[in-house]
């Protein structure tokens, strides 16, 4: 089914199938809030929603896959801002402002959703440069940095500026510091590209 999301085509899903996806979406969310992530079993998941496991995992993988389909709304939600809403975070500011106001926004998103974002970056080597909305987030970034920095190489540049902003270094700095201090850590990150 993603693959024809990718590539264009209309994905009619079965009412039953749709049903039961919202029902796995809606128990595991609220079962990752009430217990957290790392606590709760894909079993768990399964017989809360009143769906079997093999449901469950048909449609998802793993808690991983849970992970993804669930911030799949709060991600889209910010890259409609980032295309259309008002500047700076959307169009109309320059560079420099946009990119500070995508930080900002971009770790709203990761500290409220901590969790989830590190179990979906770190499924496997190298997971967090497979994911669609990453590849999203990298060419906005490559994008700005193009008006900033010209004659460097912005798509290089922009993997380094989002290099910091990942699940596992937030949640060390919200874990050791607190989230107030790793909020100003990672902002300076991305601030060093903007001068």
């Amino acid at each position: 089914m993603e693959l024809e999301i990718l590539r264009g085509k209309p994905v009619t899903e079965r009412a039953d199938a749709a049903r039961n996806r919202e029902k796995i979406l809606a128990a595991a969310a609220g079962l990752f809030a009430e217990r957290g992530v790392e606590a709760v079993t894909m079993d768990v998941i399964a017989a809360e929603a009143g769906v079997g496991k093999g449901t469950l995992f048909r449609r998802f993988g793993d808690k991983s896959g849970l992970a993804v389909a669930l911030l799949d709304t709060r991600e889209r939600d910010l890259q409609e801002r980032i295309l259309s809403g008002p500047a700076p975070l959307g169009p109309g500011a320059p560079a420099g402002d946009r990119l500070a106001a995508f930080a900002a926004a971009y770790l709203d998103y990761l500290l409220g959703h901590l969790d989830l974002i590190r179990m979906s970056e770190t499924a496997s080597p190298g997971a967090r440069y497979r994911i669609g909305a990453y590849r999203f987030w990298h060419r906005h970034v490559a994008i700005l940095l193009g008006e900033l920095r010209p004659g460097e190489d912005p798509e290089a540049l922009a993997h380094v500026v989002l290099a910091p902003l990942t699940g596992e270094l937030a949640g060390v700095l919200v874990r050791e510091y607190g989230e107030a201090r790793a909020r100003e850590a990672l902002t300076l990150s991305v601030a060093a590209y903007i001068g």
